[in-house]
């Protein structure tokens, strides 16, 4: 087995407890340097075709891979390899802000202070607060919570282990374009179609994943694995995302509630199935979902630490002579 692939391990691991401690760098974050860059290149590339937008995402992804690929070769020894995929997945990560945001908008809402609420939960999703209620202010921020369990910490962590620094780069620069340009807004509707058919792709196996450990979870939590099971195989296919279907199905049928149903955004509103078969959820739905969050977050670390140490050999089909 390759030396590298322990340290590399190590690494992911180092950069999950960092995420644990101290959540996102709170000046300087890289992920918002990466989302500067992007916005003033689309002052340069944007054009109304998928083409653009294509091309758009291959120069940001580009460089990234070059900048991973560059820093990670030049990187010697264990112990720094080590420093340095911790300190490339702790800036990638969000689990921890994502609790912690859940939490305090658990809070506000539990104090009736729905303007508190709605001002808070644009740090969550993109939906239009003003025209929810306290009820779908927790509907809002539980899906939100079981979507970036998913999209802020379990796929980095695995991309983290399976391609190293340059995997996980891309991976965070993949979904940053996505939540930039990979709406249904009119300006992005071809532009950004390359970044959302992409960000599908990198999260499609890391969703599922996510339900799976969602699903192993819930007892921790006081949920129900088959409930979980149960709203993940006869909902999830209906929700219009391939993966956080998976993701919101599998919360809501872990915590017996129910989700979907309207939803507005500041350009459209959309009319989502149902996921799960319990009533809506509450403030103290939210609250448990932060749990259940919690708990996935550092199931996910075992795992991906598993899959960083488990994979190619480092030895040569044809050894050098």
């Amino acid at each position: 087995m390759s030396v590298r692939r322990p340290w590399r391990g190590t690494g992911v691991l180092l950069g999950h407890l960092a995420d644990v401690a101290f959540a996102d760098p709170a000046r300087g974050h890289p992920v918002a340097g990466f989302g500067w860059c992007a916005a003033a290149l689309e002052r340069l590339t944007y054009r109304d075709s998928k083409a653009a937008g294509a091309a758009h995402v291959a120069i940001l992804l580009g460089a990234l891979a070059l900048l991973g690929s560059s820093v990670q070769r030049g990187t010697r020894g264990g112990p720094a390899l080590a420093g340095m995929m911790a300190a490339a997945t702790w800036v990638t990560l969000g689990g921890t802000t994502l609790a912690r945001t859940g939490t305090r908008l658990a809070d506000l809402l539990e104090a009736g202070d729905v303007d508190g609420a709605r001002a808070l939960l644009p740090a969550l999703c993109g939906r239009d607060p003003a025209a929810l209620d306290a009820d779908g202010l927790a509907r809002a921020a539980l899906e939100s919570v079981a979507e970036n369990t998913s999209d802020a910490h379990v796929a980095p962590l695995l991309w983290a282990a399976a391609g190293g620094v340059p995997g996980v780069l891309v991976y965070r620069g993949v979904n940053t374009l996505d939540a930039m340009i990979g709406s249904r807004a009119p300006r992005y509707a071809r532009f950004g179609w390359a970044a959302a058919r992409l960000d599908d792709a990198a999260n499609l196996l890391p969703a599922r994943v996510a339900g799976a450990l969602v699903v192993v979870c819930a007892p921790l939590v006081g949920g129900s694995p088959g409930g979980a099971l149960r709203a993940w195989r006869c909902d999830a296919a209906r929700h219009p995302s391939p993966n956080a279907g998976v993701v919101e199905a599998a919360f809501a049928g872990a915590l017996g509630v129910r989700l979907g149903g309207p939803t507005q955004y500041r350009h459209e509103l959309e009319i989502r199935p149902t996921l799960g078969d319990g009533d809506p959820p509450t403030a103290v739905d939210l609250r448990r979902s932060v749990r259940l969050s919690q708990v996935v977050q550092a199931a996910a670390a075992g795992v991906a630490v598993g899959v960083s140490v488990v994979g190619r050999s480092g030895r040569r089909a044809c050894p050098r002579r």
